[in-house]
């Protein structure tokens, strides 16, 4: 791979870059005086910043350099992840279910759970969810360490070593408030880093129309039919017909549903930044805000990707090959900065990328100490400490995710795809969770054992699932096909997760219903108000401007989706 040689002025930008995330986090530290501080920002963030963390916490290197990645693997379908498996969610956490959960006064999401359900659900959630956090802050960290190895010549250890003990140190010192103003610095800088990269790789090829005609090529030369890696919708009949072996279901009800709100309507990653503004208007709108630019976020992130494999198919090899003998994909980002990038770009594009890992570490690290601190050690550990100890052990189980991301770091190596590895956590934790959301805010009958039982059936039948179901050309492990006999062979690792999560979901929402159904409640309607639906008051927004109220807004950003999808079908 072409070596990238920094000049004095990358490392100067780069050394401004964290001298600033540092400096954010030891002039904020002084305002941290509470748990709620630390955990919450003291719910004191105004909109506009709770929405650009919002999107931020969610452009880890799963974003960046996973979306980039898919780019060149699957191609334009891989716009779906935004307009098909993230707006519409937005839309719908902002709207319906920002006011359960910032209305409750709950400090996370499992703390939600035990509101309305019971203490063992709330258990198992925060058990699952802080091994999600764990592995997706794991993701970062290895993405991080393989671009400083691979680009720069540092070893892989020095390199999770740095990137550890800064995130370590701006989270320990401000706790979440340092995360939400570092992920708003970062989200600029992964404007400003990645916008020159997507323009001199588009006059490249020469432009939209001399890209899709190189990636006809692309298509054509791995069996498809010309515009399969250009067009979004237009091949999902069949799902031999697309990259991403995926047909028109799997990819509305696996990801369009399943996946997509099952990630943004409970995973507490996002949802904590939405519960740290300032009021519950703004808190509704934090997510709808953050709705904007993700939109137009393929543009950034999806078009190097696909940019890199029509230069590797035409151009001769620009990708390196893996161990696999199929193109390193996660290394498309990388490989164009050092084709394209000159002095100056070059440390701005390599300082939006660490941004970007250090991004998704620190919120995966906030979300993961806030939930085991209050759900697992207040809960069952040490109940009845003071704040002052709690917010110790926040520190503590700050140290402690860190720790556990660079060991997750090491099992990502396994995937040529870190979106592939990703995707199927979500598909384990987050499907059966939403079910038991769903029914949960809508459905008032459903009770604490349906709830508690059908997120062990859901997360199980997950687990049958992947350890029956193989994607073509894997080996048996991780990838699944462990349970010694595959009964059906997927073309691609992707469409292998989201059926995961499709029999994840069904399984637990058939049978949270059934066994709620043959259980006693253990709320009544009075436990209960203020989260279900049913039994919530109604908020009214009519005082408000119509550009400041939530629906308006909904229907807007669903506006501009539809105008997309329509365009890029």
């Amino acid at each position: 791979m072409q070596q990238i040689h920094l000049g004095g002025i990358d490392y100067a930008i780069l050394i401004v870059y964290f001298a600033f995330v540092l400096g954010i986090g030891w002039v904020l530290r002084r305002y941290v005086r509470s748990s709620e501080d630390f955990f919450l920002s003291g719910r004191s963030i105004p909109a506009w910043i709770a929405g650009l963390a919002f999107i931020s916490a969610n452009l880890g290197a799963q974003e960046v350099i996973g979306m980039a990645a898919s780019g060149a693997k699957y191609g334009m379908m891989t716009s779906h992840f935004y307009w098909v498996g993230a707006i519409p969610a937005m839309v719908f956490v902002g709207i319906f279910m920002m006011p359960f959960y910032y209305g409750s006064r709950a400090r996370s999401v499992p703390e939600y759970l035990k509101l309305r359900f019971d203490e063992k659900t709330r258990g198992f959630n925060a058990i699952t969810f802080a091994v999600m956090t764990v592995f997706s802050s794991g993701i970062s960290m290895y993405a991080l360490a393989k671009l400083l190895e691979l680009v720069l010549g540092w070893s892989f250890h020095t390199s999770v070593v740095l990137s550890a003990v800064v995130v370590l140190a701006y989270i320990f010192l401000g706790g979440l408030t340092s995360a939400i103003y570092n992920e708003v610095l970062q989200f600029f800088l992964i404007v400003l880093g990645f916008l020159p990269l997507v323009l001199l790789g588009l006059r490249d090829v020469g432009g939209w129309d001399g890209l899709t005609a190189k990636l006809d090529t692309v298509a054509t030369n791995a069996g498809y039919a010309a515009g399969a890696w250009s067009d979004s919708w237009r091949h999902l009949d069949a799902a031999s017909a697309n990259p991403m072996g995926v047909e028109w279901f799997g990819m509305a009800m696996g990801l369009g549903f399943v996946l997509s709100f099952g990630y943004w309507c409970t995973d507490f990653l996002v949802v904590q930044r939405a519960m740290a503004a300032d009021s519950m208007t703004a808190a509704r709108r934090t997510p709808l805000i953050a709705a904007f630019p993700k939109m137009l976020f393929p543009a950034l992130v999806i078009l190097p990707g696909m940019i890199a494999i029509a230069l590797h198919e035409t151009g001769g090899g620009l990708l390196p090959i893996g161990s696999d003998g199929t193109p390193n994909y996660n290394l498309a980002v990388p490989v164009m900065l050092a084709h394209y990038l000159p002095s100056g770009l070059l440390g701005l594009g390599l300082t939006a990328l660490m941004a970007s890992f250090m991004s998704g570490m620190a919120g995966n690290v906030t979300a993961f100490n806030t939930v085991w601190t209050f759900d697992i050690y207040q809960s069952y550990i040490r109940p009845g400490q003071p704040d002052r100890h709690y917010l110790r052990m926040g520190h503590v189980a700050t140290v402690v995710g860190i720790l556990l991301s660079v060991a997750a770091a090491y099992a990502t190596t396994r995937f040529n795809n870190i979106m592939d590895m990703l995707q199927l956590v979500f598909a384990f934790v987050n499907a059966p969770l939403f079910a038991t959301f769903l029914l949960g805010m809508f459905w008032r009958r459903a009770t604490g054992h349906g709830a508690f039982f059908g997120l062990l059936i859901g997360t199980a039948a997950a687990a049958i699932h992947h350890g029956l179901a193989l994607s073509q050309g894997a080996a048996p492990g991780l990838k699944g096909g462990f349970l010694g006999t595959v009964l059906h062979t997927y073309p691609s690792e992707m469409a292998q997760n989201f059926w995961t999560a499709i029999f994840a979901w069904s399984a637990c929402f058939v049978a949270t219903i059934v066994i709620s159904l043959v259980t006693a409640r253990n709320k009544s309607d009075d436990d209960l108000k203020g989260l279900v639906y049913a039994l919530t008051p109604r908020l009214t927004d009519r005082e408000l401007p119509w550009y400041k109220r939530p629906a308006t807004l909904g229907v807007v950003v669903l506006g501009f989706t539809l105008v997309l999808n329509v365009i890029f079908w």
